[in-house]
């Protein structure tokens, strides 16, 4: 993998790079930017979960990357695949932002925490400590993870550019 190679993860869509890449995916409004980043063999991936649970999957073709219970375990054994070891793996998270204002507040309009508590309950499950995020809120985000360092960027129009 060549040094500063870009690698596009689109929405509901998952991907991994090696040492050198980066891995960007925009558009986080309700949806979760997860990271997860093996620092010893410098392998990143990122996951774009649009919804908590593929319980309520209605496609044909069941589309992992979209649902947190589905995505997560797919990193991890793509991953893994490449040498990665769960208990070195360093999780990262924004976006899950509550895009709207709804009255009544519903559960089922609470898209964006849901999302946030889903990606965490999947993580908590294979013992992966999310150890910096920058979720919640009523904006937009663009992340990218730096697999040379594991830095995330996150940039928004509101808050400018930080890095976790």
């Amino acid at each position: 993998m060549t040094e500063g190679t870009f690698i596009k993860v689109g929405m509901a869509d998952l991907n991994m790079g090696e040492s050198g890449a980066i891995l960007k995916t925009t558009g986080l409004g309700s949806c979760v930017g997860l990271t997860l980043f093996d620092p010893q063999l410098r392998i990143g991936g990122m996951a774009h979960i649009m919804l908590p649970s593929s319980d309520i999957a209605r496609e044909g073709q069941l589309n992992i990357a979209k649902y947190a219970d589905t995505a997560v375990p797919e990193l991890l054994k793509r991953m893994m695949s490449k040498g990665a070891v769960t208990r070195r793996l360093v999780a990262k998270m924004a976006g899950g932002a509550q895009m709207f204002a709804f009255m009544g507040g519903t559960d089922t309009m609470r898209i964006g925490p849901r999302n946030v508590e889903a990606t965490k309950q999947m993580l908590e499950h294979y013992h992966i400590a999310v150890v910096a995020e920058d979720t919640g809120g009523n904006y937009g985000r663009t992340v990218e993870l730096n697999t040379d360092n594991g830095v995330f960027s996150i940039r928004s129009v509101q808050h400018g550019v930080k890095e976790i």
